[in-house]
Protein backbone atom coordinates (compact mmCIF):
# COMPACT_ATOMS: atom_id res chain seq x y z
CA UNK A 1 0.00 0.00 0.00
CA UNK A 2 0.71 3.50 -0.41
CA UNK A 3 2.37 5.45 2.40
CA UNK A 4 1.29 9.28 3.05
CA UNK A 5 2.98 11.52 4.51
CA UNK A 6 3.24 14.97 6.04
CA UNK A 7 5.96 17.62 7.28
CA UNK A 8 5.63 20.28 9.91
CA UNK A 9 8.23 23.00 8.96
CA UNK A 10 9.22 25.59 11.56
CA UNK A 11 12.16 28.25 10.99
CA UNK A 12 13.57 29.78 8.11
CA UNK A 13 13.39 30.07 4.57
CA UNK A 14 16.00 27.49 4.46
CA UNK A 15 13.75 25.27 6.36
CA UNK A 16 11.25 25.76 4.13
CA UNK A 17 13.13 24.87 0.91
CA UNK A 18 14.63 21.86 2.75
CA UNK A 19 10.87 20.75 3.36
CA UNK A 20 10.15 20.87 -0.57
CA UNK A 21 13.60 18.91 -0.67
CA UNK A 22 12.12 16.64 1.76
CA UNK A 23 8.84 15.78 -0.33
CA UNK A 24 10.11 15.54 -3.30
CA UNK A 25 12.52 12.78 -1.98
CA UNK A 26 9.56 10.95 -0.03
CA UNK A 27 7.32 11.17 -3.19
CA UNK A 28 10.10 9.87 -5.68
CA UNK A 29 10.11 6.47 -3.24
CA UNK A 30 6.69 6.30 -3.53
CA UNK A 31 5.11 8.08 -0.41
CA UNK A 32 1.78 10.07 -1.46
CA UNK A 33 0.87 13.50 0.88
CA UNK A 34 -1.22 13.12 3.27
CA UNK A 35 -4.97 14.68 2.34
CA UNK A 36 -5.27 15.08 6.16
CA UNK A 37 -2.17 15.91 7.89
CA UNK A 38 -3.87 14.25 11.25
CA UNK A 39 -4.07 10.93 9.89
CA UNK A 40 -0.40 10.73 7.85
CA UNK A 41 1.36 7.06 8.34
CA UNK A 42 4.71 9.38 8.30
CA UNK A 43 4.63 12.66 10.00
CA UNK A 44 8.30 14.72 9.28
CA UNK A 45 9.25 17.48 11.59
CA UNK A 46 11.80 20.32 10.19
CA UNK A 47 13.33 21.71 13.55
CA UNK A 48 14.61 25.15 13.98
CA UNK A 49 17.02 25.77 17.29
CA UNK A 50 16.90 29.31 16.82
CA UNK A 51 14.76 30.50 19.26
CA UNK A 52 15.15 28.96 23.59
CA UNK A 53 11.69 27.33 23.79
CA UNK A 54 12.10 25.39 20.36
CA UNK A 55 12.81 22.47 22.45
CA UNK A 56 9.65 23.05 24.46
CA UNK A 57 7.67 23.01 21.33
CA UNK A 58 9.48 19.91 19.72
CA UNK A 59 8.59 17.42 22.93
CA UNK A 60 4.96 19.32 23.24
CA UNK A 61 4.74 18.16 19.59
CA UNK A 62 5.93 15.02 19.78
CA UNK A 63 3.90 14.17 23.04
CA UNK A 64 0.93 14.53 21.86
CA UNK A 65 1.57 12.13 18.47
CA UNK A 66 2.21 9.86 21.09
CA UNK A 67 -1.39 8.49 21.34
CA UNK A 68 -1.53 7.88 17.74
CA UNK A 69 1.65 5.87 17.52
CA UNK A 70 1.04 3.64 20.67
CA UNK A 71 -2.81 3.06 18.54
CA UNK A 72 -0.85 2.33 15.26
CA UNK A 73 2.54 0.96 15.49
CA UNK A 74 2.99 1.00 11.80
CA UNK A 75 3.00 4.83 11.83
CA UNK A 76 6.46 6.73 11.76
CA UNK A 77 8.03 9.84 13.26
CA UNK A 78 11.14 11.28 11.76
CA UNK A 79 12.94 14.76 13.21
CA UNK A 80 15.40 16.17 11.04
CA UNK A 81 16.55 20.10 10.92
CA UNK A 82 18.76 22.35 13.13
CA UNK A 83 17.66 20.48 16.46
CA UNK A 84 17.75 17.15 15.25
CA UNK A 85 21.19 18.12 14.63
CA UNK A 86 22.01 19.88 18.11
CA UNK A 87 20.43 17.24 19.89
CA UNK A 88 21.17 13.85 18.37
CA UNK A 89 20.37 11.20 20.86
CA UNK A 90 18.77 13.13 23.08
CA UNK A 91 15.65 13.15 21.14
CA UNK A 92 15.07 9.32 20.86
CA UNK A 93 15.98 9.04 24.79
CA UNK A 94 13.45 11.67 25.68
CA UNK A 95 10.79 10.53 22.80
CA UNK A 96 11.60 6.88 22.38
CA UNK A 97 8.52 6.57 19.92
CA UNK A 98 10.37 8.47 17.80
CA UNK A 99 11.65 6.20 14.34
CA UNK A 100 14.12 8.14 12.67
CA UNK A 101 16.65 10.99 13.58
CA UNK A 102 18.41 12.90 11.06
CA UNK A 103 20.42 16.04 10.82
CA UNK A 104 21.13 19.62 8.26
CA UNK A 105 23.69 17.41 6.38
CA UNK A 106 22.14 14.58 5.39
CA UNK A 107 18.68 15.49 4.10
CA UNK A 108 18.65 12.80 1.36
CA UNK A 109 19.51 9.98 3.83
CA UNK A 110 15.23 10.41 4.90
CA UNK A 111 13.57 7.88 2.94
CA UNK A 112 16.23 5.17 3.38
CA UNK A 113 16.59 5.81 7.26
CA UNK A 114 12.97 5.36 7.06
CA UNK A 115 13.28 1.98 5.24
CA UNK A 116 15.64 1.11 7.86
CA UNK A 117 13.61 1.93 10.80
CA UNK A 118 10.89 0.18 9.59
CA UNK A 119 12.78 -3.25 8.77
CA UNK A 120 14.63 -3.29 11.64
CA UNK A 121 11.66 -2.27 13.57
CA UNK A 122 14.45 0.07 15.82
CA UNK A 123 15.30 4.31 15.63
CA UNK A 124 17.96 4.86 13.15
CA UNK A 125 19.80 8.10 14.18
CA UNK A 126 21.94 9.42 11.62
CA UNK A 127 24.04 13.04 12.23
CA UNK A 128 26.92 14.06 9.28
CA UNK A 129 28.87 16.37 10.45
CA UNK A 130 29.81 17.82 7.26
CA UNK A 131 27.16 18.35 4.41
CA UNK A 132 26.72 15.05 2.22
CA UNK A 133 24.85 16.60 -1.20
CA UNK A 134 24.24 19.76 -1.87
CA UNK A 135 20.69 19.77 -0.69
CA UNK A 136 19.29 21.67 -4.14
CA UNK A 137 20.45 18.02 -5.76
CA UNK A 138 17.91 16.43 -4.34
CA UNK A 139 14.20 16.35 -6.08
CA UNK A 140 11.67 19.00 -5.19
CA UNK A 141 8.21 19.05 -4.66
CA UNK A 142 7.69 22.86 -4.94
CA UNK A 143 4.56 24.23 -2.91
CA UNK A 144 4.09 27.42 -4.89
CA UNK A 145 3.46 27.43 -9.36
CA UNK A 146 4.56 31.10 -9.69
CA UNK A 147 7.40 31.91 -6.82
CA UNK A 148 10.16 29.21 -5.85
CA UNK A 149 12.98 29.15 -3.47
CA UNK A 150 16.59 28.94 -4.88
CA UNK A 151 19.51 28.12 -2.68
CA UNK A 152 22.59 29.54 -3.44
CA UNK A 153 25.01 28.53 -0.55
CA UNK A 154 24.33 26.93 2.91
CA UNK A 155 26.00 27.16 5.96
CA UNK A 156 27.81 30.38 7.08
CA UNK A 157 31.68 31.88 8.06
CA UNK A 158 30.44 34.24 10.56
CA UNK A 159 30.62 33.99 14.42
CA UNK A 160 27.80 35.67 16.01
CA UNK A 161 27.83 35.39 19.62
CA UNK A 162 24.18 34.99 19.67
CA UNK A 163 23.77 32.21 16.91
CA UNK A 164 24.03 28.53 16.48
CA UNK A 165 23.42 28.15 12.58
CA UNK A 166 27.12 27.82 11.94
CA UNK A 167 27.24 24.92 14.29
CA UNK A 168 24.42 23.36 13.29
CA UNK A 169 24.79 24.02 9.28
CA UNK A 170 28.33 24.13 9.12
CA UNK A 171 30.95 26.40 7.00
CA UNK A 172 29.85 28.35 3.72
CA UNK A 173 29.37 25.96 0.48
CA UNK A 174 28.50 27.68 -2.60
CA UNK A 175 26.76 26.35 -5.21
CA UNK A 176 28.43 26.98 -8.87
CA UNK A 177 26.73 29.67 -10.55
CA UNK A 178 26.03 27.85 -13.64
CA UNK A 179 24.17 24.88 -11.52
CA UNK A 180 21.73 27.96 -9.91
CA UNK A 181 21.26 29.52 -13.18
CA UNK A 182 20.07 26.20 -14.49
CA UNK A 183 17.81 26.07 -11.60
CA UNK A 184 16.16 29.46 -11.99
CA UNK A 185 16.16 28.94 -15.85
CA UNK A 186 14.50 25.62 -15.08
CA UNK A 187 11.88 27.41 -12.48
CA UNK A 188 11.28 29.97 -15.16
CA UNK A 189 10.42 27.87 -18.20
CA UNK A 190 7.93 26.30 -16.04
CA UNK A 191 6.02 29.47 -15.49
CA UNK A 192 7.29 30.54 -12.18
CA UNK A 193 7.42 34.50 -12.20
CA UNK A 194 9.40 35.11 -8.96
CA UNK A 195 12.50 33.45 -6.95
CA UNK A 196 14.20 34.26 -3.95
CA UNK A 197 18.26 33.62 -3.69
CA UNK A 198 18.51 31.79 0.20
CA UNK A 199 21.98 31.75 1.82
CA UNK A 200 22.90 31.95 5.30
CA UNK A 201 24.66 34.67 4.53
CA UNK A 202 23.60 35.72 0.87
CA UNK A 203 26.11 38.01 -0.01
CA UNK A 204 28.84 36.22 1.14
CA UNK A 205 28.51 34.21 -1.60
CA UNK A 206 31.41 33.53 -3.75
CA UNK A 207 34.09 33.59 -0.86
CA UNK A 208 34.38 29.90 -1.13
CA UNK A 209 36.22 30.42 -4.66
CA UNK A 210 37.93 33.64 -3.78
CA UNK A 211 35.19 36.05 -6.33
CA UNK A 212 34.05 39.27 -4.24
CA UNK A 213 32.29 40.16 -7.16
CA UNK A 214 29.81 36.60 -7.61
CA UNK A 215 26.59 37.84 -5.49
CA UNK A 216 26.44 41.22 -8.01
CA UNK A 217 27.59 38.88 -11.08
CA UNK A 218 24.59 36.34 -10.03
CA UNK A 219 22.16 39.07 -9.50
CA UNK A 220 22.83 40.79 -12.88
CA UNK A 221 22.79 36.81 -15.05
CA UNK A 222 19.37 36.60 -13.04
CA UNK A 223 18.47 39.83 -15.12
CA UNK A 224 18.94 37.98 -18.73
CA UNK A 225 16.36 34.54 -17.42
CA UNK A 226 13.33 34.74 -19.93
CA UNK A 227 10.16 35.04 -18.14
CA UNK A 228 11.52 35.58 -14.81
CA UNK A 229 10.00 38.85 -13.49
CA UNK A 230 11.01 39.42 -9.89
CA UNK A 231 13.98 38.16 -8.18
CA UNK A 232 14.66 38.57 -4.38
CA UNK A 233 17.48 36.93 -1.67
CA UNK A 234 17.65 36.74 1.82
CA UNK A 235 19.62 37.27 3.95
CA UNK A 236 22.44 39.37 3.07
CA UNK A 237 25.03 40.67 5.70
CA UNK A 238 26.15 44.24 6.39
CA UNK A 239 29.74 43.27 6.27
CA UNK A 240 29.18 41.68 2.56
CA UNK A 241 27.32 44.88 0.98
CA UNK A 242 29.48 46.22 -1.44
CA UNK A 243 28.89 48.78 -3.87
CA UNK A 244 28.31 46.69 -6.85
CA UNK A 245 25.73 44.76 -5.46
CA UNK A 246 23.91 47.85 -4.80
CA UNK A 247 24.60 48.84 -8.78
CA UNK A 248 23.35 45.70 -9.40
CA UNK A 249 20.33 45.82 -7.92
CA UNK A 250 19.07 49.31 -9.90
CA UNK A 251 20.25 48.01 -12.87
CA UNK A 252 18.86 44.45 -13.42
CA UNK A 253 14.98 45.50 -14.05
CA UNK A 254 13.91 42.15 -12.49
CA UNK A 255 15.43 42.31 -9.34
CA UNK A 256 13.00 43.51 -6.97
CA UNK A 257 13.26 47.38 -5.00
CA UNK A 258 13.22 45.35 -1.38
CA UNK A 259 16.11 44.94 0.78
CA UNK A 260 16.19 42.73 4.53
CA UNK A 261 19.11 43.50 6.05
CA UNK A 262 19.48 42.77 9.79
CA UNK A 263 20.94 45.42 11.97
CA UNK A 264 20.70 43.24 15.32
CA UNK A 265 21.34 46.46 17.64
CA UNK A 266 22.45 50.51 17.19
CA UNK A 267 24.68 50.52 19.60
CA UNK A 268 28.24 49.74 18.91
CA UNK A 269 29.60 48.40 21.83
CA UNK A 270 26.67 45.86 21.73
CA UNK A 271 27.45 45.08 18.00
CA UNK A 272 31.20 44.50 18.86
CA UNK A 273 30.03 41.69 21.73
CA UNK A 274 27.53 40.31 19.24
CA UNK A 275 30.81 39.41 16.88
CA UNK A 276 29.19 41.80 14.18
CA UNK A 277 31.77 43.03 11.95
CA UNK A 278 30.01 46.37 11.20
CA UNK A 279 28.95 49.40 13.14
CA UNK A 280 26.03 51.94 13.33
CA UNK A 281 27.33 54.27 11.42
CA UNK A 282 28.26 51.74 8.15
CA UNK A 283 24.94 50.43 8.37
CA UNK A 284 23.23 53.73 8.01
CA UNK A 285 25.36 54.49 5.43
CA UNK A 286 24.68 51.19 3.26
CA UNK A 287 21.11 52.43 3.81
CA UNK A 288 21.80 56.22 2.52
CA UNK A 289 23.42 54.27 -0.68
CA UNK A 290 21.00 51.78 -1.55
CA UNK A 291 18.02 54.56 -1.28
CA UNK A 292 20.47 57.19 -3.75
CA UNK A 293 19.86 54.46 -6.37
CA UNK A 294 16.61 52.93 -5.31
CA UNK A 295 14.49 55.88 -4.00
CA UNK A 296 11.18 53.94 -3.33
CA UNK A 297 13.36 50.71 -1.93
CA UNK A 298 11.74 48.92 1.05
CA UNK A 299 14.09 48.07 3.79
CA UNK A 300 13.29 46.05 6.41
CA UNK A 301 15.59 44.39 9.18
CA UNK A 302 16.19 42.03 12.31
CA UNK A 303 16.42 43.12 15.99
CA UNK A 304 17.39 41.58 18.49
CA UNK A 305 16.53 43.26 22.26
CA UNK A 306 18.06 42.49 26.22
CA UNK A 307 21.47 40.71 24.66
CA UNK A 308 23.77 39.97 27.83
CA UNK A 309 24.79 43.83 28.72
CA UNK A 310 22.94 45.58 27.49
CA UNK A 311 22.41 48.87 29.27
CA UNK A 312 19.79 51.37 28.90
CA UNK A 313 21.90 53.95 26.71
CA UNK A 314 23.28 51.05 24.21
CA UNK A 315 18.86 50.34 23.64
CA UNK A 316 18.43 54.03 23.20
CA UNK A 317 21.42 53.96 20.20
CA UNK A 318 18.91 51.10 19.13
CA UNK A 319 15.74 53.40 19.00
CA UNK A 320 17.93 55.89 17.25
CA UNK A 321 19.32 54.04 14.30
CA UNK A 322 15.37 52.93 14.20
CA UNK A 323 14.40 56.35 13.86
CA UNK A 324 17.12 57.28 11.22
CA UNK A 325 16.55 54.10 9.03
CA UNK A 326 12.92 53.84 9.05
CA UNK A 327 12.57 50.37 7.66
CA UNK A 328 9.12 49.34 6.49
CA UNK A 329 9.12 46.48 8.63
CA UNK A 330 11.40 44.86 11.54
CA UNK A 331 11.14 41.77 13.12
CA UNK A 332 12.19 42.28 16.50
CA UNK A 333 13.35 39.72 18.89
CA UNK A 334 13.58 39.04 22.51
CA UNK A 335 17.57 37.79 23.59
CA UNK A 336 17.11 34.08 23.70
CA UNK A 337 19.63 32.22 25.46
CA UNK A 338 20.99 29.13 23.20
CA UNK A 339 22.97 26.56 24.66
CA UNK A 340 26.52 26.39 22.71
CA UNK A 341 26.44 29.91 22.14
CA UNK A 342 29.25 32.18 23.24
CA UNK A 343 26.48 34.42 24.07
CA UNK A 344 25.23 32.25 26.97
CA UNK A 345 28.03 32.45 29.05
CA UNK A 346 28.11 36.38 29.30
CA UNK A 347 27.73 38.13 32.36
CA UNK A 348 24.77 40.11 33.00
CA UNK A 349 21.87 38.21 31.30
CA UNK A 350 18.77 40.42 31.59
CA UNK A 351 15.96 39.80 33.47
CA UNK A 352 12.97 39.27 31.50
CA UNK A 353 11.26 42.30 32.63
CA UNK A 354 13.55 44.47 31.52
CA UNK A 355 13.39 43.06 28.58
CA UNK A 356 10.43 42.86 27.23
CA UNK A 357 9.79 46.61 28.39
CA UNK A 358 12.33 48.00 26.25
CA UNK A 359 10.82 45.59 23.44
CA UNK A 360 7.66 46.86 23.78
CA UNK A 361 8.94 50.42 23.35
CA UNK A 362 10.62 49.33 20.48
CA UNK A 363 7.51 47.79 18.67
CA UNK A 364 5.96 50.50 19.60
CA UNK A 365 8.39 53.20 17.33
CA UNK A 366 8.65 50.42 14.57
CA UNK A 367 4.89 50.73 14.52
CA UNK A 368 4.43 54.28 13.76
CA UNK A 369 7.20 54.37 11.15
CA UNK A 370 5.55 51.57 9.58
CA UNK A 371 2.52 53.31 9.23
CA UNK A 372 3.78 56.46 7.94
CA UNK A 373 5.92 54.91 6.10
CA UNK A 374 2.97 53.19 4.52
CA UNK A 375 0.83 55.88 4.04
CA UNK A 376 3.46 57.31 1.97
CA UNK A 377 2.38 54.90 -0.48
CA UNK A 378 -0.85 55.80 -0.72
CA UNK A 379 -2.62 56.90 -3.82
CA UNK A 380 0.19 55.68 -5.78
CA UNK A 381 -0.25 52.44 -8.73
CA UNK A 382 1.54 48.60 -7.42
CA UNK A 383 1.75 45.55 -9.27
CA UNK A 384 0.30 42.78 -7.19
CA UNK A 385 1.57 39.19 -7.85
CA UNK A 386 -1.84 37.74 -6.26
CA UNK A 387 -0.97 34.94 -3.58
CA UNK A 388 -2.64 32.19 -1.38
CA UNK A 389 -2.55 32.56 1.95
CA UNK A 390 -1.25 35.64 2.35
CA UNK A 391 -4.74 37.39 3.55
CA UNK A 392 -6.17 35.43 6.66
CA UNK A 393 -9.20 37.36 6.23
CA UNK A 394 -9.45 37.86 2.75
CA UNK A 395 -13.04 35.78 2.86
CA UNK A 396 -14.54 38.05 5.34
CA UNK A 397 -13.52 40.86 3.75
CA UNK A 398 -14.16 39.81 -0.22
CA UNK A 399 -10.41 41.04 -0.83
CA UNK A 400 -7.50 38.96 -2.36
CA UNK A 401 -4.11 39.57 -1.55
CA UNK A 402 -0.28 39.55 -2.93
CA UNK A 403 3.12 40.97 -2.91
CA UNK A 404 3.85 44.44 -4.66
CA UNK A 405 7.30 44.64 -6.46
CA UNK A 406 8.57 45.59 -3.00
CA UNK A 407 7.40 43.12 -1.05
CA UNK A 408 4.68 44.98 0.71
CA UNK A 409 1.44 42.82 1.59
CA UNK A 410 -1.10 43.98 -0.22
CA UNK A 411 -4.83 43.23 0.26
CA UNK A 412 -7.44 44.60 -2.97
CA UNK A 413 -10.40 44.23 -3.99
CA UNK A 414 -11.17 42.39 -7.36
CA UNK A 415 -14.14 43.96 -8.47
CA UNK A 416 -15.10 42.59 -11.81
CA UNK A 417 -12.02 41.09 -12.33
CA UNK A 418 -11.11 37.14 -11.42
CA UNK A 419 -7.70 36.91 -10.90
CA UNK A 420 -5.56 33.73 -10.08
CA UNK A 421 -3.04 33.59 -7.64
CA UNK A 422 0.18 33.59 -9.75
CA UNK A 423 -1.58 36.23 -11.91
CA UNK A 424 -0.02 40.18 -11.66
CA UNK A 425 -2.98 42.98 -11.01
CA UNK A 426 -2.35 46.74 -11.12
CA UNK A 427 -3.90 48.57 -8.14
CA UNK A 428 -3.93 52.07 -6.39
CA UNK A 429 -3.04 52.09 -2.77
CA UNK A 430 -6.14 53.54 -0.86
CA UNK A 431 -4.86 53.15 2.65
CA UNK A 432 -1.71 52.39 4.31
CA UNK A 433 -1.68 50.25 7.87
CA UNK A 434 1.09 49.59 9.89
CA UNK A 435 1.68 46.11 8.25
CA UNK A 436 -0.38 45.98 5.03
CA UNK A 437 -1.41 47.68 2.27
CA UNK A 438 -5.17 48.44 1.06
CA UNK A 439 -7.05 48.68 -2.30
CA UNK A 440 -10.95 48.73 -2.62
CA UNK A 441 -11.03 50.54 -5.73
CA UNK A 442 -11.01 47.58 -8.32
CA UNK A 443 -8.30 46.17 -10.24
CA UNK A 444 -6.99 48.91 -12.59
CA UNK A 445 -4.85 46.33 -15.01
CA UNK A 446 -5.09 42.32 -14.75
CA UNK A 447 -2.29 40.06 -16.80
CA UNK A 448 -3.56 36.53 -16.69
CA UNK A 449 -0.18 33.85 -16.57
CA UNK A 450 1.47 31.11 -17.05
CA UNK A 451 1.89 30.20 -13.32
CA UNK A 452 -1.99 31.68 -12.99
CA UNK A 453 -2.72 28.75 -15.20
CA UNK A 454 -0.07 26.14 -13.45
CA UNK A 455 -1.75 27.19 -10.14
CA UNK A 456 -5.56 26.90 -11.76
CA UNK A 457 -4.70 23.35 -13.10
CA UNK A 458 -3.02 22.40 -9.54
CA UNK A 459 0.55 21.55 -11.40
CA UNK A 460 3.96 22.52 -10.14
CA UNK A 461 7.48 23.10 -11.31
CA UNK A 462 9.35 20.14 -11.74
CA UNK A 463 12.04 21.47 -9.91
CA UNK A 464 14.97 19.57 -11.89
CA UNK A 465 18.00 19.03 -9.65
CA UNK A 466 20.98 19.99 -10.29
CA UNK A 467 24.64 19.13 -9.38
CA UNK A 468 27.04 20.30 -7.36
CA UNK A 469 30.98 20.24 -8.58
CA UNK A 470 33.52 22.63 -9.18
CA UNK A 471 32.07 26.60 -8.33
CA UNK A 472 33.43 28.83 -11.43
CA UNK A 473 31.64 31.25 -13.51
CA UNK A 474 33.11 30.10 -16.74
CA UNK A 475 33.18 32.82 -19.23
CA UNK A 476 31.60 36.05 -18.00
CA UNK A 477 27.94 36.17 -18.89
CA UNK A 478 26.60 39.39 -20.33
CA UNK A 479 24.97 41.96 -18.37
CA UNK A 480 21.56 43.57 -19.80
CA UNK A 481 22.32 46.76 -20.70
CA UNK A 482 21.64 49.41 -17.35
CA UNK A 483 18.25 50.72 -16.74
CA UNK A 484 15.98 51.79 -14.29
CA UNK A 485 15.19 48.87 -12.30
CA UNK A 486 12.86 47.55 -9.93
CA UNK A 487 16.29 46.80 -7.85
CA UNK A 488 11.19 35.75 3.68
CA UNK A 489 7.50 33.10 6.05
CA UNK A 490 8.95 34.93 9.04
CA UNK A 491 11.27 33.42 12.14
CA UNK A 492 9.08 32.16 14.34
CA UNK A 493 8.61 34.24 17.31
CA UNK A 494 8.80 37.42 15.76
CA UNK A 495 6.73 40.92 15.44
CA UNK A 496 6.37 42.40 12.23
Amino acid sequence: MTRSYTIRTYGCQMNVHDSERMAGLLESAGYTRAQDPDVADVVVFNTCAVRENADNKLYGNLGHLRPAKVANPDMQIAVGGCLAQKDRETITRRAPWVDVVFGTHNVGSLPTLLERARHNASAEVEILESLEVFPSTLPARRESAYAGWVSISVGCNNTCTFCIVPALRGKERDRRPGDILAEVEALAADGVLEVTLLGQNVNAYGSEFGDRGAFASLLRACGTVDGLERVRFTSPHPRDFTSDVIAAMAETPNVCPQLHMPLQSGSDRILKAMRRSYRSARFLSILDEVRESIPHAAISTDIIVGFPGETEEDFEGTLEVVRRARFAQAFTFQYSKRPGTPAADLPDQLPKAVVQERYMRLVELQEQISWEENRAVEGREVEVLVATGEGRKDGATHRMSGRARDGRLVHFAPGSASPRPGDLVTVRVDYGAPHHLVSDGGVLAHRRTRAGDAHETGQRPGGAPTGLGLPSFGAPVASPDPAPGCGALVPEGAHR
